[in-house]
């Protein structure tokens, strides 16, 4: 079981990574709606892994996520958007993100990324 933070910006989309994650035994440690608030709840939970929408209000999630990789070169963060152009893509693992999502989730491709990112 892996303590899960759920960065997203929209309620609906927290709920439902929130669904996918209880229903497959993991455990959601904190919810943040932003880059700056997904910063400090990292520091606080220390959690096994993060999921972290890239277009946010205050701090989108590729600035949080080289800040949270700085501070935490282990930090396991799997990018999530709704824009699946390849230079989003390829921004997002350059910034230290481990695996990238789309929206809408797919419940299948949500579990294997959190499992592929916590195997690495």
């Amino acid at each position: 079981m892996a303590k899960i933070l759920i960065v997203d910006d929209t309620k609906l989309m927290r709920e439902k990574l929130n669904q996918i994650i209880n229903k497959n035994n993991h455990e959601v440690v904190g919810e943040a709606d932003n880059g700056n608030k997904a910063i400090q709840l990292y520091r606080e939970l220390k959690p096994d892994l993060v999921t972290m929408d890239i277009t946010m209000p205050e701090m989108s999630g590729l600035e949080a996520t080289k800040v949270i990789r700085g501070e935490f070169p282990d930090a396991r963060i799997i990018m999530c958007s709704a824009m699946g152009q390849h230079k989003i893509i390829v921004e997002a693992i350059e910034s230290g993100a481990k695996d990238f999502i789309l929206k809408p989730f797919d419940d299948c491709q949500v579990i294997e990324a959190i499992n592929r990112a916590l195997k690495s």
